[in-house]
């Protein structure tokens, strides 16, 4: 054996992070991605259109209620009955409040300005909202859409001090995450599906199969109401991802984001003895 196998061996044997590829995140079943479908601001479209689309291929999305929105008034049962379906009704605060003195916000009514808020008053309406939410699934375990992506109050960040109540909080970003290991729970990054068409839709989950992560799509109108995609667009997708589970986990944000967190705990190094753990 020449001395350069050897030396190589030894650096290799030395350096065990340089010879090893990097592990691959696992998902429940093998597959290759996770698909989060979350529909935000509680639209009759959601109802009439995109839960019927889930329902008949068997897949499962998140819906983010905006609590003072007139919808959950009046179709409180039909919320009621897609949570008892599998579907997950998600935080999306008591009124969308969003930073009015951004470009293209002459939307914002003064008394839902973000800048005029505090963040203890903020985190108290998203508290409130959770609170209200259980009342109408029962459920324990919530995730948090931050309105407009908008995570600044008058006096400062609202949402860091959020983590703690949510299992995941979603933030604005791209759609696909880049490495699941380091993924902040507390600021998943997600895209906006306006005006995509199921070509745009499907290229997106499949980078996320290509890297082995997850993909983040938020949509709000299907075939109505505003920020729509079309209803064929989002029927191609969900085609797509219901022939082929194999590759595709689409289930709730949730159930993934308890998913990642149990992974990322378990690849977590036990602390040496004596060192403190939080």
């Amino acid at each position: 054996m020449s001395r350069l196998p050897v030396a190589l061996w030894l650096l290799a044997a030395m350096c065990p992070a340089i010879a090893a590829p990097p592990v691959a995140f696992e998902w429940p079943q093998g597959q290759r991605a996770a698909v989060s479908l979350a529909y935000d601001d509680a639209l009759d479209s959601q109802l009439d259109t995109a839960v019927p689309a889930l329902d008949r291929h068997g897949l499962k999305g998140s819906f983010y209620l905006t609590l003072s929105a007139d919808t959950v008034r009046r179709r409180l049962d039909d919320w009621r009955e897609a949570a008892r379906n599998g579907h997950e009704l998600g935080n999306h605060s008591l009124f969308h409040q969003c930073a009015a003195s951004k470009p293209g916000r002459d939307w914002v009514r003064p008394e839902h300005d973000l800048d005029a808020m505090t963040a203890r008053q903020m985190q108290e309406q998203v508290r409130l909202a959770s609170t209200m939410l259980h009342a109408i699934d029962g459920a324990t375990l919530r995730t948090f859409t931050v309105p407009c992506g908008d995570t600044l109050a008058g006096d400062g960040d609202y949402a860091s001090d959020l983590s703690a109540d949510f299992v995941a909080i979603k933030v604005t970003g791209g759609a696909v995450v880049p490495d699941m290991q380091t993924l902040d729970a507390g600021a998943v990054p997600v895209a906006a599906s306006v005006g995509l068409d199921g070509a745009a839709l499907i290229a997106l989950v499949d980078e996320a199969a290509r890297r082995g992560t997850m993909v983040n799509l938020t949509f709000h109108g299907v075939g109505a109401d505003h920020l729509a995609v079309s209803s064929e667009a989002h029927a191609q997708l969900l085609e797509h991802l219901a022939a082929a589970p194999d590759i595709y986990w689409t289930a709730s944000f949730r159930d993934i984001m308890t998913w990642v967190r149990q992974q990322q705990a378990s690849a977590v190094p036990d602390a040496p003895p004596g060192t403190r753990t939080p």
